[in-house]
C-alpha cells in the first residue's frame, strides 16, 4: 500500500502538474502520453501496459509515438522536483490532471504502479487507419469494451493530429483545448462537419455497437462525462491493482471467512441441541 509520504507526493505533484499543464497549454499531448503508456496492455501475457516504460528510447521511437517525447520531457520537469513519484504514476497522473483542467471529469486516481525497464514489442496501440475490428482487436486485447472504446475515444475532443507525426492534419472540434462531448456531435456530422475525421472516427459512426453509445453520447454529456471516467480509470490500471482494491478484497475475504466460520459453528449448535432435545 502506498505510504502516506507517497500519498501526500503525488498531491504536490499534482499541483505541480496543474501549474506545468495551464502554462504551457499542453492537456492533449499530456493525455496522450497517458493513453499510449497504458495502451500496450495485452490482458492474456500481463505485458505492457502503465508502466512508464514509454520513457525508453526504443519505446517512444514508435511510429504511433511520433511526437510523444515532448511530453515526457514536460513530465521530466516535475520528476526531478518528485524524485520519489514513480514514471508510470506520474503519466497516468498527467492525463487524469489534463482532463481536469480542460474542463473534463474528475477521474479518481490510485498511485502505486511500479516502473518497468522493458517495453512491449511495436504494433499494439491503435492504427488511425483501422475499422471497427481493428478497434476491437486493441481494445478487447486490453481487456476493455465496445462501450470503452467509444467513451475513451471521446477524448479526441482535445488537441490536434499532425501530418508529421501521424499522417493527418486538424482538429476534431472548434476547441481543442476543451473537453467536451462535441467530438461526437461533429463525428455524427460526417464529412459535411469541415473538421477532422479519421477512418477510426469513421468506424464509430458506422459500427451499428459502437453507433448507439455515440447517439447517447452526443445528445448527453453527463452520460459521457460518467463513462469517460470509468473507462479513464480503467485504462489507467490496466495489469495493475491499485493497493485499496488489495485491501479491500483482503477484508471481504475474511468477511466470508467469518461469516462461514460462524454458519458452521451455528450448525454445530443446532445439531447439539436437536440431539440433545431427541433424547
Amino acid at each position: 500500500m502506498a505510504s502516506s509520504d507517497y500519498v501526500k507526493e503525488i498531491e504536490r505533484t499534482r499541483r505541480h502538474l496543474r501549474a506545468l499543464i495551464s502554462s504551457k497549454n499542453c492537456a492533449p499531448i499530456m493525455l496522450r502520453l497517458a493513453w499510449h503508456d497504458a495502451g500496450t496492455y495485452d490482458a492474456k501475457t500481463k505485458t505492457g501496459g502503465p508502466n512508464g516504460s514509454i520513457r525508453n528510447e526504443v519505446e517512444y521511437m514508435h511510429a504511433a509515438n511520433n511526437g510523444i517525447k515532448i511530453a515526457i520531457d514536460l513530465c521530466e520537469e516535475i520528476k526531478l522536483k518528485h524524485p520519489k513519484i514513480t514514471y508510470a504514476d506520474l503519466y497516468q497522473l498527467a492525463g487524469v490532471v489534463a482532463v481536469e483542467l480542460t474542463g473534463g471529469p474528475t477521474i479518481d486516481f490510485a498511485p502505486g504502479r511500479k516502473d518497468s525497464a522493458v517495453s512491449p514489442e511495436e504494433g499494439r496501440l491503435p492504427d488511425a487507419n483501422g475499422d471497427a475490428l481493428h478497434l476491437r482487436d486493441v481494445f478487447y486485447r486490453m481487456g476493455l469494451t465496445d462501450k470503452d472504446i467509444v467513451a475513451l475515444s471521446g477524448g479526441h475532443t482535445l488537441g490536434k493530429a499532425h501530418r508529421e507525426r501521424s499522417g493527418f492534419e486538424g482538429t476534431w472540434t472548434k476547441e481543442p483545448l476543451k473537453f467536451d462531448n462535441s467530438y461526437f456531435v461533429e463525428i455524427l456530422k460526417g464529412d459535411s462537419g469541415g473538421l477532422l475525421k479519421l477512418p477510426t472516427d469513421k468506424a464509430l459512426v458506422k459500427d451499428p455497437e459502437f453507433r448507439k453509445y455515440v447517439d447517447i453520447y452526443a445528445k448527453d454529456e453527463e452520460e459521457f462525462f460518467r463513462d469517460y471516467a470509468v473507462s479513464h480509470k480503467k485504462l489507467s490500471e490496466l495489469g495493475f491493482v491499485p493497493p485499496s482494491a488489495v485491501k479491500l478484497a483482503l477484508k471481504k475475504t475474511v468477511m466470508a471467512i467469518g461469516v462461514a466460520a460462524a454458519v458452521v459453528i451455528l450448525s454445530y449448535f443446532h445439531e447439539i441441541t436437536y440431539k440433545h432435545k431427541s433424547e
